[in-house]
């Protein structure tokens, strides 16, 4: 059974040595790759991926497009070439394309699948008065209809999603990421700070145990099995 996405955080970027060993891949924490919580300009990036035909096609402000095979040594090496000379002083090492077959580079070792209840969002967005995006939450999967924070006290409860089964792991402490904008790629919001401020704690979102894969569409259901 795959618990994971189709295709999601396949490949990482490594922000000078990070200790992936990919003949022997093991989790490894994202402050060695580069990441929003460290390198705001890396949200203006824009890329799109064909699974298919491995090739990347990547944009940012200032560069020419690159399109590469990111399966490929050379196109590995094309893509930390043109990220480098992008992010410039804003990288802190030597730039290097990683991956390992059947690992994903995910925020936790035991989160697979990250969930943001809309509701929460804009719960908090009312509490400091201007608008946050959810995509600064990066989340797999995002719902609508459920009441502001309740998904907080589901650890352990069970979900169905479309045609999937997942089992609520923990909800997700957030870091520095999710002060980034991520149109503009300027950092121009505590968010942690105003989690805590408002509510006293840092949590927003939840990781999913996929427990039976399935297809999910948007506008399936989401609901809370009963125990």
């Amino acid at each position: 059974m795959d618990a994971v996405f189709p295709d999601d955080r396949l490949f990482a970027v490594e922000d000078g040595p990070s200790g992936f060993d990919s003949a022997a891949p093991k989790w490894i924490t994202k402050t060695r790759f580069t990441v929003l919580a460290k390198t705001a300009r890396v949200a203006a990036v824009r890329t799109h991926y064909d699974a298919a035909t491995g090739r990347l096609r990547a944009d940012a402000p200032g560069m020419a497009p690159l399109e590469a095979l990111l399966t490929s040594d050379a196109g590995k090496q094309a893509f930390a070439l043109w990220l480098t000379r992008y992010l410039g002083d804003d990288a802190n090492g030597a730039l290097k394309v990683v991956e390992a077959p059947g690992h994903r580079f995910t925020d936790h070792p035991l989160g697979h699948v990250s969930l943001i209840n809309l509701a929460s969002v804009r719960d908090l967005e009312a509490k400091i008065g201007r608008p946050i995006d959810p995509l600064r939450f990066r989340g797999n999967i995002h719902v609508e209809g459920w009441p502001a924070w309740v998904e907080n006290d589901w650890a352990g409860r069970d979900l169905s999603l479309g045609g999937a089964r997942a089992k609520v792991y923990a909800p997700i402490t957030r870091c520095a990421a999710t002060e980034v904008d991520p149109t503009t790629a300027v950092r121009d919001v505590e968010v942690v700070a105003a989690l805590h401020a408002n509510y006293g704690h840092l949590l927003c979102g939840v990781y999913l145990h996929v427990t039976q894969a399935g297809e999910i569409k948007s506008g399936d259901a989401v609901e809370l099995l009963a125990d």
